[in-house]
């Protein structure tokens, strides 16, 4: 695809400050927003590293005030609307995530709603009063410690409950979303990565992957998501395997100089995870994420981990719908574009090339030792309610409508 081929635009993006060590730079960085920070971070690892005590003595020194919001586990609107609840006659001047993809989430509802009036399930789709978010918005900051969501470059902050009756408490998962809570800046430091536990590096890793893939193959993709995403492909094929093996070997963490062997490998992830967060804003996504948010709302399984689990099975089918229903379109050819660029062979034909795809997505799982739908709890009769809750946003965007059998055989082939 070339430009003059298609007519296309891009979502707002945050300001950018990647490399390693640039965390040193965030009080600096924050001055500009005023004097008074909300720091939105998760509940434990954060509070005990050399980071979390660097960052805030840089925040005094820097004469920047700040509090203080911790999050367990994913974000709910109660979470969201207690901690604006208590600020809001007197909101900071800006909010800052400093966490993995629960935490940046939490932290971008919270910035849109500490000044709009208005609460958490007012604007959560599908599932919210559908009342239009009015803003503003409060400047928002992220700075990721894991390489997965792309939270930082997206305008969507996703939130978990369960629905009031009469509708029995079903659980949902769903997103709040509005171009106003684009982080203003996001802060990539891979250095921030080197204490992610081997578990973490899979799941997000998968997560970005995936995102990155479905992007790549969306119909909504353009050559600007095509270079993104390929570019964030092109640097997780080998930086997730490499950096997941170091890890689960025992790469040294030490308190002041972060792993310099695994040092080429987090950065490479930190990009890629931004790269995915790009091209989904601008591109959409897929089946994957489509399936991902009815198992989430229902099972207690890691995003990114349901992600992998799911990612060649989908593909495959994918593939084979593809064949069978549009042998001649441009999609086919998309995955083999990725199977020869991931599979290191450029000369595959478009159909080996495709097959290839999915054989090495299958032993990336495998390697990164992800779990089957089973083995968390996802049972036969279970699928049936999965099918009919997968036909989200994302799903919009897959390179071909999947029928509800074909999103079946998705599920049953993945336990």
């Amino acid at each position: 695809m070339s430009p003059g081929e298609t007519s296309f635009g891009v979502a707002r993006l945050p300001r950018i400050v990647f490399g390693a060590g640039r965390r040193a730079e965030i009080p600096a960085l924050l001055a500009p927003f005023g004097r008074r920070a909300l720091l939105v971070t998760g509940a434990r690892s954060l509070g005990a590293s050399p980071a979390w005590a660097e960052i805030t003595a840089g925040l005094a020194a820097a004469g920047i005030a700040w509090d203080h919001v911790a999050v367990d586990g994913e974000p709910s609107p109660e979470l969201v609307d207690d901690a604006v609840a208590g600020r809001r006659a007197d909101p900071p001047d800006v909010v800052v995530g400093i966490g993995g993809g629960s935490v940046l989430d939490a932290a971008k509802a919270i910035a849109g709603l500490l000044r709009s009036g208005t609460a958490a399930l007012d604007h959560l789709e599908g599932v919210g009063r559908g009342i239009p978010y009015p803003g503003p918005a409060t400047p928002f900051v992220a700075v990721p410690t894991t390489a997965g969501t792309g939270s930082e470059a997206t305008k969507n902050a996703v939130l978990s409950g369960h629905l009031a009756a009469p509708a029995g408490g079903a659980p949902y998962k769903k997103s709040f979303r509005d171009e106003r809570l684009v982080a203003a800046l996001a802060v990539l430091d891979p250095d921030l990565l080197a204490g992610c536990p081997a578990a973490v590096i899979a799941g997000d890793g998968m997560d970005a992957l995936t995102q990155c893939l479905e992007a790549y193959v969306s119909i909504g993709a353009s050559p600007f998501t095509d270079a993104v995403a390929r570019s964030g492909l092109a640097a997780i094929g080998p930086a997730l395997p490499a950096w997941h093996a170091a890890t689960l070997a025992g790469a040294p963490v030490p308190e002041t100089a972060p792993a310099p062997e695994t040092a080429p490998a987090r950065s490479a992830m930190a990009w890629g995870a931004l790269a995915s967060g790009i091209a989904l804003a601008n591109a959409g996504l897929g089946a994957v994420h489509g399936i991902v948010a009815a198992v989430g709302a229902r099972h207690d399984v890691h995003h990114g981990t349901a992600c992998g689990i799911l990612l060649a099975e989908t593909t495959r089918v994918n593939v084979a719908a593809l064949r069978a229903r549009d042998p001649r379109g441009p999609a086919l050819e998309r995955y083999a574009e990725i199977g020869r660029l991931l599979g290191g062979d450029a000369g595959l034909g478009r159909d080996e090339a495709a097959d290839a795809l999915v054989a090495w997505l299958a032993a990336l799982a495998r390697g990164l030792g992800l779990p089957r739908f089973g083995d968390v709890g996802v049972g036969p009769a279970d699928i049936p309610a999965l099918v009919a809750e997968s036909r989200g946003s994302s799903m919009r965007t897959n390179p071909i409508v999947l029928s509800d059998a074909e999103v079946e055989a998705i599920l049953a082939a993945c336990r």
